[in-house]
């Protein structure tokens, strides 16, 4: 059975007009995934406000408790006395200028990207490449710091960096179909905590707008948000 055939075989299972529990969500999930490989179970999450706003401009991060199921590679951008340390530490990539030159001619095979704040001067110029990849370094994520052996060990262990995209929308991997409903439900509570904790003071009105669960190419699933979130 193609895979065409397969997505129109579980698309009746899930009732556009509903909206389901995370328990629910999280078991219907499995059963209508189309795909052979063990893909990624994301959400999606509609926030009510204006990204445009600086003090809108929902981001943070969280560690799951289960991980994402991904070992995620990462880049640690240093002055020379910082590569051993973050060789040590586990990074698959260390270096300067020469990372910087592959990023300019649009290298980005990675996940993360760790920066020591001495040399965040030279990477400013890389913003255009690696803001809309979610990849520039932030303070705010942990991900410019001089302790990179803590920061690569965090993201190695399921630490998440979240931010809102233009349309208002969080979008993040909270596991992989292989997952337990239970241990996707728990990682999908610890993300969605995170982003009420997130909250802007300025936003005004509902917050938490919608919630989607969805895997790679399987129909997307919509999610109680009132029961999930006191």
């Amino acid at each position: 059975m193609g895979i065409t055939k397969k997505r129109k075989a579980v698309a009746g299972k899930v009732d556009d007009k509903k909206i389901y529990s995370l328990a629910e969500a999280t078991g219907l999930v499995k059963e209508i995934n189309c795909t052979k490989f063990d893909s990624s179970v994301d959400l999606h999450v509609r926030l009510g406000v204006d990204p445009k706003k600086a003090d809108q401009a929902v981001r943070g991060t969280v560690t799951l408790p289960h991980g994402t199921g991904k070992t995620k590679k990462v880049l640690v951008l240093c002055t020379p006395d910082k590569e051993a340390e973050a060789n040590a530490a586990g990074a698959d990539h260390v270096g300067l200028d020469e990372f910087i030159q592959k990023i300019e001619s649009g290298w980005t095979d990675i996940d993360v990207i760790i920066a020591t704040p001495a040399v965040m001067p030279k990477i400013g110029k890389l913003g255009k490449v690696l803001g809309p990849r979610n990849l520039m370094p932030n303070p705010k994520t942990g991900t410019v710091t001089n302790d990179v052996a803590t920061a690569i060990k965090d993201v190695k262990a399921g630490k998440v960096a979240f931010k809102v995209d233009k349309a208002g929308i969080v979008h993040a991997s909270i596991g992989r179909i292989s997952f337990s409903p239970e241990k996707l439900a728990d990682n999908s509570l610890e993300f969605l905590n995170a982003i009420m904790k997130a909250k802007p003071s300025t936003a005004k009105g509902t917050y938490m707008k919608s919630v989607f669960m969805a895997s790679s190419m399987s129909p997307a699933i919509a999610v109680d948000t009132k029961a999930i979130i006191h």
